[in-house]
């Protein structure tokens, strides 16, 4: 129930899935809105704190999902030989897109020296800091990779959902609940 099978992903594979997706969309959302901010607008300097907070906890999750998917099995998949290439080469690009983007932005918000408040919580530290135009830099890689992730993550998901209705595959199904994973059956929609 808790680990991966190769029949199904684990509740912690799951709730790291839809909890780093709705993360990472919001993230998105809540970036490009607070680049219309003006300087007197109450949200100026709010925005941003919460846009670094959550990205920071996001980039804490992303590493522990990484560390946590390494060792597990993956659910085989159904579909074509090309149709499982391309599943496999389109999450190892989610996962760099979002450690690329995540970075970056830990890259722009450290590049003055400082390290990021985590809501009040805890600081992460700024190990890195004053390379040549860090922050402008970072700042054109966080908004390219950005876009590209949620193009990438935009298609994962219509793929998801091809699979489901027209294919009649159970990819969505064992993303959705764990119950798949220990009873090994093909649900349908």
């Amino acid at each position: 129930m808790w680990r991966n099978t190769h029949r199904g992903w684990g509740i912690v594979s799951i709730a790291l899935h839809w909890i780093s997706a709705l993360a990472l969309v919001g993230l998105f959302v809540l970036g490009w809105w607070m680049t219309g901010l003006d300087y007197y607008d109450s949200w100026y300097n709010l925005a941003p704190w919460w846009h670094r907070s959550v990205g920071m906890l996001v980039l804490l999750l992303t590493l522990a999902r990484v560390l946590w998917r390494l060792p597990q099995p993956a659910p085989a998949l159904p579909g074509s030989r090309l149709e499982r290439i391309f599943a496999h080469l389109g999450h190892l690009a989610l996962y760099a897109l979002m450690l690329l983007v995540l970075i970056s932005g830990y890259l722009i918000s450290t590049a003055e020296g400082d390290g990021i408040s985590v809501f009040g919580w805890f600081t992460v530290p700024a190990l890195v800091s004053d390379l040549p135009d860090q922050a402008s830099l970072a700042g054109t890689i966080h908004w390219y990779g950005a876009l590209a992730m949620m193009v990438l993550a935009a298609g994962h998901a219509l793929a998801a959902l091809k699979h489901h209705y027209r294919d009649r595959h159970d990819t969505l199904v064992r993303m959705l609940h764990s119950r798949h994973a220990r009873r090994g059956g093909t649900p349908q929609p």
